[in-house]
């Protein structure tokens, strides 16, 4: 019989998508690559003739010929966490023995998965249909990568149920596995270009690319390990259940050991095992991913403001590699701080050549008895930056040269000097060169005056070319000055205008933090903001005045009167006044507003709102918030997942609120 070319082409698409989900998720290919080749160009002949049965989840769409010019923020409705790590046994059993103490001595399984290196991702489904996908940014707020994601092949189009939910999210990681990083990086050195250091750094590149014909010929891979949401389907008990799950949708996914382990040695014997295992992997990874199995024992447990408490990421030590140090600069830093930084004979080591590693400061230097023309053992664990962990004084031959500290500025030539009580020089002239660089930066961070586009290539040229000599140069800048940039176009030069002139209207707590006074963080200022109401009043308080207010101290105060002791520092405050920017902290809700006398301790994750949204919220309309539990909380705003603080709410008797019951008593 016949097939319609409707029926033809669905069942094209079927047999397309099982042979995908053989070749690029198991690993088990039954056709050779001519065949489904000649499977794909019947469909897209199919396709061509009947343009009204095309639809976007279909295998040819992979690349869409379309090309990306930005990445748009995508909020994710629940926030992306990062892990927390431990390197040792001892480390992970104090883990485990916290978990048993906040289930109160309830046993509990765990899942254990390869903790591959590469970059975060969430993919979205609507009615089976993949419609974005995100990279996990600052865990709040990501980028659209949805062109991108949609060439991989191992990432289902459509999802493979006849009933698929409403709304589904598979959280994971993309990667390069090491042969296909291996031929990225030969095919660069042949064609003369610069190659990505490790597989990490390509897939990150890759996935970042404007055009998705670019990133499809990466043979970038996914694999599926975290709960996202899911609307439609019955929500499953577990995480083993959730990525089997995955699995029956087309998804691979990184399980070790075939099931739960049931108890702490069952963990160690398996990391034990993979030590050595890693390196035979087709993909690289640093670590095991240790999760509580049961999503009921995971919402018990609940959160830290950065991390699962349900979840550790258990890593393997650092590599470690020998070199020599070549010489040691000097690095200024924003508050002028000198760092020492060893330049290094390039080696290989963690997956990364590495050039050169930061001393820290100069009684580190003295600590390590560090020489130029030493060999050095360096490592990296945990962290991007690499160190120097010791110098290997029986290799000396005689040649080697004591490290000098410098007696003056590297970037100014400017005075350093050495508080009593620290161990970094600094140089005191707020005109310093780099400093100033590293200064607007702060100054025009998202926390700070929120200038958006006033990045570190803007801020390199506009100082070198002599156009903004202090903060305020900021707010003199014309258009003219801006189209003699390097990538400046009018429509860029227009919107930094609009950023900056927006700028003016941030309230004084943003101000004092973006000026960059030692010691003082976001919610230091707003505290001095709150108690002191204009920048007039800051500047005027003295030592003990400011001393006495609430959370701040001799220290922070110490570092406001001296930052204010400089006549020129005065002159630039007023001036920034004088350019019409605002001095003054806007006055919280008078008595009577609708949280006055209110306090408020927030738990678990807002759909809403973000936690600091939530916060200024609570602060705008007179009430306080605070981040601890007692019998004088007036609400704890419940949150998916909360934590501990929602249990103490219970047994203290403090009332609790949803989100949306919070959002009505605001009167949002």
């Amino acid at each position: 019989m016949t097939r319609s070319p409707k029926e033809e082409i669905e069942a094209l698409r079927a047999e397309i998508r099982r042979h995908e989900r053989l070749y690029y998720v198991q690993d088990r290919p039954e056709i050779p690559d001519g065949e489904f080749d000649a499977l794909m160009s019947r469909l897209k002949e199919l396709e061509a003739l009947h343009p009204e049965l095309a639809t976007e989840d279909s295998p040819t769409r992979r690349v869409g010929g379309e090309r990306s010019n930005t990445f748009a923020p995508v909020p994710h409705r629940i926030p992306m966490l990062s892990l927390d790590n431990c390197y040792s046994a001892e480390e992970f059993l104090q883990w485990h023995e916290r978990v048993k103490k906040g289930l109160g001595g309830e046993p509990f399984e765990m899942v254990v998965e390869a903790k591959i290196d590469g970059l975060s991702c969430s993919i979205e489904y609507e009615k089976g249909r993949l419609v974005r996908a995100s990279t996990r940014g600052d865990g709040e707020t990501g980028e659209d990568v949805t062109l991108n994601v949609r060439t991989i092949r191992s990432v289902p189009l459509k999802l493979d149920l006849s009933r698929p939910p409403a709304a589904f999210e598979a959280r994971g990681e993309v990667y390069m596995d090491k042969k296909d990083f291996e031929a990225l990086r030969e095919a660069a050195l042949a064609a003369g270009e610069e190659p990505f250091v490790n597989p990490r750094n390509a897939a990150a590149g890759s996935l970042r690319q404007k055009d998705p014909n670019v990133t499809a010929a990466r043979r970038l891979k996914f694999i599926a390990h975290s709960y996202g949401y899911l609307d439609g389907i019955a929500e499953p008990d577990s995480h083993w259940e959730y990525l089997n799950i995955c699995r029956g949708l087309g998804y691979n996914i990184s399980t070790l050991g075939g099931r739960p382990c049931r108890g702490a040695e069952e963990v160690l014997a398996m990391y034990r095992d993979y030590e050595e295992k890693r390196f035979s992997l087709p993909y690289e990874i640093d670590g095991l991913v240790i999760k509580v199995d049961s999503l009921r024992q995971r919402r018990v447990l609940g959160f830290t403001s950065k991390s699962p408490r349900w979840a550790i990421a258990f890593k393997y030590p650092a590599q470690q590699a020998t070199t020599v140090v070549r010489d040691v600069e000097f690095s200024v830093g924003r508050t002028g701080a000198v760092t020492p930084v060893a330049q290094l004979e390039p080696v290989k080591c963690g997956g990364v050549t590495i050039s050169s590693a930061t001393l820290h400061n100069f009684d580190e230097v003295e600590r390590l008895g560090l020489r130029i023309g030493d060999r050095v053992v360096i490592e990296r664990a945990g962290e991007v930056i690499p160190k120097v962990v010791k110098a290997l004084a029986e290799a000396r031959t005689g040649g080697e040269k004591p490290v000098r500290q410098p007696k003056a500025c590297p970037s100014c030539g400017g005075e350093l000097f050495r508080d009593e009580e620290e161990v970094a020089l600094r140089c005191v002239n707020p005109s310093c060169p780099v400093q100033f660089k590293r200064s607007l930066l702060h100054f025009a961070s998202r926390d700070a005056m929120n200038i958006e586009g006033f990045g570190v290539s803007s801020v390199e040229q506009l100082v070198d070319k002599g156009l903004v000599k202090g903060f305020p140069g900021i707010y003199r800048l014309r258009k003219e000055d801006l189209l003699g940039l390097e990538l400046f176009k009018d429509r860029k030069a227009a919107n930094l205008l609009s950023q900056i002139e927006k700028s003016r209207e941030q309230p004084l707590s943003r101000l004092i933090y973006a000026l960059g006074i030692r010691h003082i963080g976001e919610k230091n200022a707003r505290v001095l903001a709150g108690h002191f109401r204009t920048m007039k009043a800051f500047m005027a308080a003295g030592l003990d005045e400011l001393a006495r207010v609430s959370d701040i101290g001799p220290v922070i105060a110490g570092a406001v009167t001296d930052f204010f002791k400089s006549q020129a520092t005065r002159a630039m405050v007023e001036e920034l006044g004088a350019l019409g920017l605002r001095m003054d902290e806007p006055e919280r809700a008078a008595s009577g507003g609708k949280l006055e006398g209110k306090t408020f301790v927030f738990t678990g994750e807002l759909k809403t709102l973000t936690r600091s949204e939530a916060q200024a919220l609570v602060r705008e309309l007179g009430g306080k918030e605070t981040s601890g539990v007692s019998a004088k909380t007036s609400y704890v705003v419940v949150g998916t997942e909360p934590g501990s603080k929602y249990d103490k709410a219970k047994k203290l008797g403090v009332a609790t609120l949803s989100e949306e019951e919070f959002l009505k008593l605001a009167g949002k």
